[in-house]
């Protein structure tokens, strides 16, 4: 059930959801062939975007329903609750029953807070679960949990069974504020342990703080820092978006927030070709040996010069947000020597600095300072041999 009036305003094809606005009730037809419109319903509409991911390799993070149908008095006129714990079991039954088989991650939530509304989600889990699994089990599904900003799923449902990983929403704000990697490494620490993510950071051509009067558009050299201060601390992976793509904007909608270019445009933003540079990083290297670990800076700044670390056994990451230069204890990883190797946040290329002893300490200065000329620092112990950091396929 979409955000922007999902429910009430029909799909580009003259569809909606639901009868009568019935979560119980889902507008499905017979058949879905395209070219009948009465048999191509809404829902067909959706197993074809899913299919279509899917053949490409892509997981869909499917969300059952914007916060906006379950959180009534939220503050919020557009609010209402179309869901309640009477009828999100019997609705989240059908979307699992017609999904169990698809590359699906279940997200709950959907920008707002659970607090008063948990017994609605932990129903509507419930209900997915019965439908992919035939029974409540969790273990047959991925699921989290979509925060408002500055909340985490943590805060309701860290012990909940369904939860399986938390999700933030640091938000749109400016680093100063948001602190996402002190967010990020809170909930990296909690027991039982779950991984992190950050659902939603500040997305590419976003006024930031919502007042682009005062403090304008956010661009790639803000939305970078945000993958690399949250990976490094801890989060599983980390969530791109672009202010004109989540709302689809074009020439024929209305705005809200004031989107600067079309979605399409958008699509070729270098902050979304930008983001994989962090994948190319982490897996160039062993993953499942690697942590945070701030002991390796003896000065880490703070707001949006904040610089992060990151090691493995045998190897070290330290993101520097704006080139600030830094000291690193070294001795955190094995060898007697280690190698060093800059890595270009924007550009996913890596060039060797010199091989040096692993012990004492040692100050880099970056190839270049300022807001955008964010760098990585890669120490790797000599003796492993590694290849160049974010090599598109190194193991």
């Amino acid at each position: 059930l979409a955000e922007l009036e999902g429910v009430d305003d029909p799909n580009p094809y003259g569809d909606l959801p639901l009868v009568n606005r019935d979560p119980t009730k889902p507008a499905v037809t017979p058949g879905a062939n395209p070219a009948d419109a009465k048999a191509y319903d809404y829902w067909d509409h959706v197993d074809y975007i899913i299919d279509q991911a899917n053949a490409r390799g892509i997981y869909v993070a499917l969300l059952p329903t914007w916060g906006r149908y379950v959180n009534a008095k939220s503050g919020n006129n557009h609010d209402e609750s179309l869901l309640t714990a009477a009828n999100a079991a019997t609705y989240g039954e059908f979307l699992g029953k017609r999904y169990r088989n698809k590359s699906v991650i279940w997200i709950l939530g959907g920008d707002r807070t659970a607090t008063g509304f948990e017994p609605v989600w932990r129903e509507l889990a419930k209900g997915i679960a019965i439908g992919v699994a035939g029974k409540e089990d969790y273990d047959a599904l991925l699921m989290s949990f979509h925060p408002r900003g500055g909340e985490t799923s943590s805060t309701w449902f860290h012990n909940d069974a369904w939860l399986d990983f938390n999700m933030h929403q640091t938000g749109h704000s400016r680093a100063e504020r948001t602190q996402s990697w002190v967010k990020i490494a809170k909930d990296y620490e909690r027991t039982p342990v779950k991984p992190v993510i950050d659902g939603e950071p500040l997305y590419e051509d976003h006024p930031v703080e919502f007042r682009a009067r005062d403090y304008g558009y956010s661009f790639d050299a803000h939305t970078r820092p945000r993958a690399y201060w949250s990976v490094f601390s801890g989060a599983c992976g980390h969530t791109y978006g672009n202010h004109s793509v989540w709302q689809m904007y074009a020439p024929n909608r209305r705005p809200i927030n004031g989107p600067l270019i079309t979605w399409d445009d958008a699509m070729h933003r270098p902050g979304s070709g930008q983001v994989q540079y962090v994948r190319w990083l982490v897996e160039s290297r062993p993953y499942f040996s690697r942590v945070p670990d701030q002991t390796l800076i003896a000065d880490a700044l703070d707001g949006a010069d904040r610089i992060v670390a990151t090691r493995g056994e045998d190897y070290a990451f330290i993101y520097s947000a704006q080139g600030r230069k830094f000291t690193v204890n070294l001795g955190k990883i094995s060898g007697s020597s280690v190698k060093a190797w800059w890595f270009n946040p924007r550009n996913g290329r890596a060039a060797e600095i010199e091989t040096i002893p692993n012990q004492g300490t040692r100050e880099f200065t970056c190839p270049s300072e300022g807001f955008g000329a964010d760098w990585v620092l890669v120490l790797d112990d000599a003796a492993k041999n590694f290849g160049p950091p974010g090599r598109k396929g190194a193991k």
